[in-house]
C-alpha cells in the first residue's frame, strides 16, 4: 500500500530542497512513502524538479505584489486555478499529509489541506517564520524549526507540536575528507596558511562580489588562499582573478569539496547555507542580504553572531577594507576560529531531514495507513 505525502513549497532553493531532502529521507525509512511536489511555474522549482524522481505539479502561483498592488490580480487568478488543479489531484490521489515548506508556493496547497481535513506540517527555514508560516502555524500539526528563535514568533494551536529539528540538508559525508587532501584537491598546499572559502549563492551577490574583487585587486592577507563561487551570470566579470591563490568559478558543485577545504566562510546568511557551515564547523563571516524578506537573513547572521559561531557584517560597510579587516582579524586569532568552529558545530542538525521523517511518520499516523 503507497502512503502519498504532499510536499508544498518553492519559489526559491530555500523553499524547495528542505522539501526535497525530507522526501528522500521519508523513502529510505518507509519505501511506501509516495511523495509528491506542488510548485509554482514561476519559481525556481519549474527547473528542479523535473530533474528529480519525485512526481510533482506546477501551479500558476502569484507572490503577494505588496510593492505593486495592481498586480495581484495574478496572484487571485492564480488561486482559483491552483485550486481547481489541487481538486482533480485530490480525487485521483489523495494525501494522508501535506508538509508546507515555505514561500508562495505552498499557501494555495495548505490552505486546500485544511478545507479537505487533511492534516498539515511546516518546516520553517529562517530564525523569523515567514508569512505562511505564521498564518498556518495554529492548524498545523507540527512545525519543525530551522532555528529554535523562531518558537517565540509563532502562535501555535492547542495541538500544535514544535520541534527543534535544524534545517534538513545534505549531511557532510561520513567519513569526511580531510583537510589536507581537500586543499591538495583544489591545488593548495596541505598544510599552513588559511582557504576562505566565499559565495553568495548560485545567482552570486553583486555587492559581495565586487568587495572580494576589491580585496583581491588589492592582495590578499598573507598566506590566505581563497575558493570563490561568483554565481553563474557573474563568472565572467570576475574569471580574470584567478590565481596561485584564488580559485574562482561559477557555481561550487559539489560545494562539499569546497567545505572540506574551508577554514573561514564568506557568505550570505540564507537559511541553508548557515545550516551547512554549521554542519561542517566551519566558522564564518556574515553578510545579510539587506532585502531579504522580514530581514529574515540578519536576523539568522545574528543568531549565528550570539552563538560565537560568524561575524556579522552589514553590507552597507562593505569594502575591500572593511572585508580585509575582518578577515585579518579572525585568521590571526587561531584561538577564536576554533572556538567559532565548536560553536558552529554545537548549532548543527546534521540529521535534520532523517528526524524530520521519523516525526512526520508519528505525527503524522502515517504508519497506521502502511507506512
Amino acid at each position: 500500500m503507497t502512503v502519498r505525502v504532499m510536499f508544498a513549497g518553492g519559489g526559491t532553493g530555500g523553499h524547495l530542497y528542505p522539501g526535497l531532502a525530507i522526501a528522500r529521507a521519508l523513502v529510505k525509512q518507509a519505501p511506501e512513502i509516495q511523495p509528491f511536489f506542488v510548485g509554482a511555474l514561476r519559481g525556481i522549482e519549474r527547473d528542479v524538479l523535473p530533474k528529480t524522481e519525485f512526481e510533482h505539479l506546477l501551479l500558476d502561483l502569484h507572490p503577494i505584489y505588496r510593492q505593486k498592488p495592481w498586480r495581484s490580480w495574478r496572484t487571485v487568478r492564480g488561486l482559483g486555478s491552483a485550486w481547481r488543479a489541487l481538486a482533480r489531484e485530490h480525487r485521483a490521489h489523495p494525501s494522508a499529509t501535506v508538509v508546507g515548506t515555505g514561500g508562495y508556493a505552498s499557501g494555495a496547497a495548505l490552505a486546500f489541506a485544511l478545507s479537505h481535513r487533511i492534516p498539515i506540517q511546516l518546516q520553517e527555514q529562517n530564525s523569523i517564520p515567514g508569512i505562511t508560516t505564521r498564518f498556518f502555524a495554529r492548524y498545523a500539526r507540527a512545525v519543525y524549526l530551522g532555528y529554535p528563535e523562531a518558537k517565540t514568533k509563532l502562535h501555535p494551536g492547542a495541538h500544535t507540536e514544535l520541534f527543534d529539528s535544524g534545517n534538513p540538508i545534505e549531511p557532510p559525508p561520513a567519513p569526511r575528507p580531510s583537510r589536507a587532501a581537500a586543499r591538495e584537491a583544489w591545488g593548495f598546499p596541505s598544510t599552513g596558511g588559511a582557504v576562505v572559502l566565499a559565495f553568495g549563492g548560485s545567482q552570486g551577490a553583486r555587492p559581495l562580489n565586487d568587495a572580494i574583487a576589491s580585496l583581491l585587486e588589492a592582495e590578499l592577507p598573507a598566506g590566505v588562499r581563497m575558493i570563490w563561487g561568483t554565481g553563474q551570470g557573474s563568472y565572467e566579470r570576475y574569471a580574470r582573478l584567478e590565481s596561485e591563490m584564488v580559485r574562482v568559478r561559477p557555481y561550487l558543485s559539489p560545494i562539499q569539496d569546497a567545505y572540506a577545504a574551508a577554514d573561514l566562510a564568506l557568505t550570505r546568511a540564507g537559511a541553508l547555507t548557515v545550516a551547512e557551515l554549521c554542519a561542517w564547523g566551519i566558522p564564518s563571516v556574515l553578510v545579510p542580504l539587506p532585502t531579504a524578506a522580514a530581514d529574515h537573513q540578519r536576523a539568522n547572521a545574528r543568531a549565528l553572531e550570539a552563538a560565537g559561531a560568524a561575524v556579522s557584517l552589514e553590507q552597507s560597510t562593505l569594502s575591500a577594507a572593511t572585508l580585509g579587516a575582518s578577515l585579518h582579524a579572525l585568521l590571526n586569532a587561531p584561538g577564536k576560529l576554533a572556538s567559532m568552529a565548536e560553536s558552529a558545530s554545537a548549532r548543527a542538525r546534521p540529521d535534520a531531514a532523517e528526524r524530520i521523517a521519523s516525526w512526520i511518520l508519528t505525527t503524522g499516523q502515517l504508519k497506521s495507513l502502511g507506512a
